[in-house]
């Protein structure tokens, strides 16, 4: 549904759509909650993996 950014985002750009799973089913999109919380997106590269 969606792809790779096409481009890198700098400082002060909009973050594109997005969807990413849920730990309670289904999916979280990025709209979801634009405009209505803050949003702070953390990547964990392999996070509770035993590598």
């Amino acid at each position: 549904m969606f792809g790779f950014a096409k481009k890198n985002l700098k400082i002060g750009d909009k973050a594109p759509e997005f969807a990413l799973p849920s730990h309670i089913g289904g999916k979280v999109r990025l709209t979801d909650y634009l405009d209505k919380k803050n949003i702070l997106l953390a990547f964990y590269p392999m996070d509770w993996t035993p590598v």
